[in-house]
């Protein structure tokens, strides 16, 4: 056990604490996915928001767990009454993070993590102004498109849309609290981490005593 673990852990076992929103968000292709998977291994006492959606269910998904797989017209009343944090259109699907959930996990003390785009993570920051906006960055442009490419989850027509909007995504960082250059994953987990740990340790986020 290092010493940020040590530390995680009085954090937690010490100090009764606000929970807390942390978006990640970045480019896509960036490695925020991969970099939120290995900090809720290592965290489980975060949890991580699972999105609604309008798609179908691919082969393996699991209501609940890798989305909340709902019916459109369901979903449009949701935007009508103001039911999400951010959401939008892709493809013809929507997506979008519920109000209702992040509320009741702040509610019980616990910090949340949301993985969503920079558009999105605009909209939160609207709703929510006390959202912590962490941007991924990558090492470079190279870097990123060689990333895309070789994941090879999408076309190259979508791979040349999505760094089409890189520059502009990165230009809006300046909005954001914090942002991690992701040219090694340990590294930027720990930086990660950290940033984590000092919101933690704020003390507008401590509940004051009764």
């Amino acid at each position: 056990m290092t010493n940020l673990d040590t530390i995680f852990l009085k954090a937690i076992k010490n100090a009764q604490q606000r929970g807390n929103v942390f978006v990640i968000s970045g480019p896509s292709g960036v490695g925020k996915g991969t970099l939120i998977s290995m900090l809720i291994k290592k965290h489980p006492e975060i949890v991580l928001s699972v999105s609604a959606t309008t798609r179908k269910p691919r082969a393996g998904e699991v209501n609940g767990i890798n989305y909340l797989f709902t019916p459109k017209e369901r979903f449009e009343e949701m935007i009508e009454t103001d039911e999400f944090l951010e959401w939008a259109n892709f493809a013809g699907n929507y997506y979008g993070t519920c109000r209702s959930i992040v509320e009741q996990t702040l509610f019980e003390g616990r910090d949340i993590a949301l993985e969503i785009d920079v558009k999105g993570a605009l909209q939160v920051k609207e709703k929510l102004p006390g959202a912590i906006l962490i941007f991924i960055l990558p090492p470079s442009i190279k870097e990123l498109e060689s990333r895309l490419f070789k994941r090879k989850t999408d076309s190259e027509e979508e791979i040349k849309r999505r760094l089409s909007i890189v520059e502009s995504e990165i230009n809006k960082k300046g909005s954001f609290n914090y942002e991690i250059v992701n040219d090694n994953l340990e590294k930027a987990l720990q930086s990660l981490e950290g940033i984590i740990l000092a919101e933690r340790c704020k003390v507008t986020n401590v509940k004051p005593e009764r």
